[in-house]
């Protein structure tokens, strides 16, 4: 099922970005998105959120659904660099990463960037690749740098990793470490179209000739503009409380072996950050928190019961949390 958020209405409003109109930008860009993925207004509004937060987005589903061509369409609406990778069993860390090879003109070896040197990089299937190849990812993905051959190098902004699943008891996929999860912001799922939304994709055929005619619609500066706005939103000393108690909380549960981390609230206030601005907001509200913690936060508790349980029963255990905690006024 798809996780829930209230669809906003971008028509009205305005927020102001280095002198450019971010909230037409926004407005752009999510219409050029739904182009090509239709019936999934809430999963576009969750990644354009993400995006604003400087999130990696993980989205996992059953094949078929869209995931792909959700990446491919945020990346085809802007105007930046763009890999993507098909991860595959025997794909190894330096397909992701690089390498350095020997040149005997110079006889010294020379780094090739890999596609990780890319602002937005679709990896597709990470799951179906081994777990070695998966951590090549952490560093990018945490600290925005590659180290290689003795150096740090720095990855331009803006940097998102956008990664796609199918559900991990599918034959053929490797559970993602507890670590590789939480370096994602967010996990979506889409889950099936209704009926009047399929039958337009079976006329439309939207994964062909719409998302390849995307065009971009916002720069790469403006983009990173917004993002800077993102981390100006004001968050109020009782919002930032509720999310700590709401963290304390999840620590102490029966049924959780490992609650929230600091990372995770620090990812739970940005998200928020981001749908407030989002929403033509300087300021954050208690919905814009109760609203991520779903996304943000069910993949990164564990349950006693182990892994294999936690992706689908996790999402219960913190709506019982939610309503133990009192929100603010």
């Amino acid at each position: 099922m798809p996780l829930p958020f209230n669809s906003v209405d971008l028509q009205s409003g305005s927020i102001s970005s280095n002198g450019t109109h971010a909230r037409g930008a926004l407005v752009a860009l999510r219409a050029n998105i739904a182009k090509a993925l239709f019936g999934q207004s809430a999963a576009i509004d969750r990644v354009i959120c993400c995006l604003l937060a400087r999130g990696h987005c993980l989205i996992e589903d059953v094949p078929g659904v869209g995931k792909t061509v959700l990446a491919t369409a945020l990346s085809r609406s802007v105007d930046c660099s763009f890999t993507r990778l098909q991860l595959t069993p025997d794909t190894l860390p330096g397909d992701v990463l690089g390498v350095s090879i020997y040149d005997k003109a110079t006889g010294e070896f020379i780094y090739k960037r890999g596609p990780i040197f890319a602002n937005i990089v679709l990896a597709d299937e990470i799951n179906r690749t081994p777990p070695r190849t998966q951590s090549a990812l952490l560093e990018a993905m945490a600290e925005a740098t590659v180290s290689v051959d003795g150096r740090v190098i720095e990855l331009e902004r803006p940097f998102m990793v956008i990664a796609t699943q199918n559900p991990f008891d599918f034959e053929g996929t490797y559970l993602l470490p507890e670590n590789q999860l939480d370096r994602f912001l967010m996990r979506l799922s889409l889950g099936y179209p209704d009926a009047a939304e399929e039958a337009r994709i079976l006329h439309e055929r939207p994964g062909n000739t719409p998302l390849h005619t995307l065009a971009p619609v916002i720069t790469k500066q403006q983009l990173v503009a917004m993002q800077d706005e993102v981390d100006r939103v004001k968050v109020d000393p009782s919002l930032l409380q509720y999310i700590v108690m709401f963290a304390n909380a999840t620590r102490k549960h029966e049924a959780l072996l490992h609650g929230l981390s600091p990372r995770g609230s620090l990812s739970l206030a940005q998200a928020a950050r981001a749908q407030a601005y989002y929403q033509g907001r300087d300021y954050v509200i208690p919905e814009d928190i109760t609203q991520n913690i779903q996304p943000v936060c069910a993949h990164r508790v564990i349950l006693k019961s182990g892994p294999a349980a936690r992706l689908d029963a996790a999402s219960d255990v913190l709506d019982e949390i939610l309503r133990t905690v009192a929100s603010p006024v």
